[in-house]
Formats: C-alpha cells, structure tokens, sequence
C-alpha cells in the first residue's frame, strides 16, 4: 500500500496483515475515491472520522494532505498497533486521535463535536452493513453539509436511500456518498 498525495506522497507500508479481519482497500479504488474528494473539499478543513480503520490508509492519506483533525476507530488490537507505530514515523501523532473499540459502540457514544467527513469500510460479511448509515445520522455523528462514504461489495444498494447522492464503481469495490439532510438548508 502507498500514500497517493501529499506532503507523504509515495511513502509505502506494508502491514502484517494476513490473517487479520481487515480488508484493506485497493490502492486503485482508494485512489479513485481520493479523486473525487479532492473535488469535494479541502482536506485541511475536515473533521474526519474513520470507522472500521483497519491499517489507517485513509487515515495517511488525509494527514499528508494537510487534515489535523483525524479519528480512527478499530476493535482489531494488532491493526491498531500497526496504525500507532505508522502514525509515529510519519510523525503525526498530535493529529490523530486512535480508538480501539468496537466501531457500534463507538457510535453509540455521546458525540462531543460531529465529523465533517466520515468514512466506514466494514468487512464485507458484517451482517449489518445495511444498518451502518442510519446509525451514523441517528447518532449525530455527521456535521450539517459534511459527507459519509460507505464502502461495500455489490451485494449492498443503497440507491433508494434518499441521503445517498451518489455511487462510485471501483472494480467489485463501491463508495456509496450520503450527505446530511441538512446541507441544503444552510
């Protein structure tokens, strides 16, 4: 895996990851992702929330675009570890904010500030991926006008969901793009 962009473009990392219960996403759908955010917004005015972190790349890539206002939330203990020591070479320590624990517990949470930006990439069998997006508004966690992606496989649609602006094709890797009902009424 590699960071796309920024002040850390081209840095690689390798996580021991084999036989752990992540999956992380393609350098080539990541990419693609990071492309159309790049058009939404400027990464160092976001709040970003990442559930399900799993080896942090999203993480990397939007502390080396300039974002000082990032949360990672994973219950795997060495994917934690991994995303600790990645985070202290690329010295961003102060930027980030690293949560063990359960992601539906997490959410469940009284929320001190809501996310401007979050992204979710569960493990493709949780049963209860369909339930991820409205847990996340029912619970707050999403700033008026702020984005959620929600990565999946093909087997989720979330095409009738009417916070669900827009959908992304990357392979069998899709980003589902809800925004909160209230970005309009700003």
């Amino acid at each position: 895996m590699r960071i796309i962009s920024g002040k850390h473009k081209g840095r690689r990392f390798s996580p021991p990851a084999d036989n752990w219960p992540t999956r992380p996403t393609t350098d080539y759908a990541k990419e693609g992702l990071f492309n159309v955010l790049n058009n939404w917004f400027y990464f160092e005015d976001q709040r970003f929330l990442d559930l399900f972190g799993g080896t942090g790349s999203h993480d990397y890539e939007f502390l080396s675009r300039g974002c000082t206002d990032v949360t990672y939330v994973d219950k795997h203990g060495p994917a934690v570890k991994f995303v600790e020591k990645t985070i202290a070479t690329l010295g961003a320590e102060a930027h980030i904010k690293i949560f063990r624990m359960d992601v539906f517990q997490f959410i469940n949470r009284p929320v001190r500030e809501p996310y401007t930006y979050i992204f979710a990439g569960p493990p493709y069998p949780l049963p209860n991926i369909p339930e991820i997006p409205d847990l996340v508004f029912a619970a707050g966690l999403l700033a008026p006008g702020g984005l959620f992606v929600l990565e999946t496989n093909p087997h989720h649609d979330f095409s009738d969901d009417p916070r669900c602006t827009e959908k992304r094709n990357y392979g069998k890797t899709i980003f589902w793009f809800f925004e909160h009902p209230g970005a309009e009424e700003e």
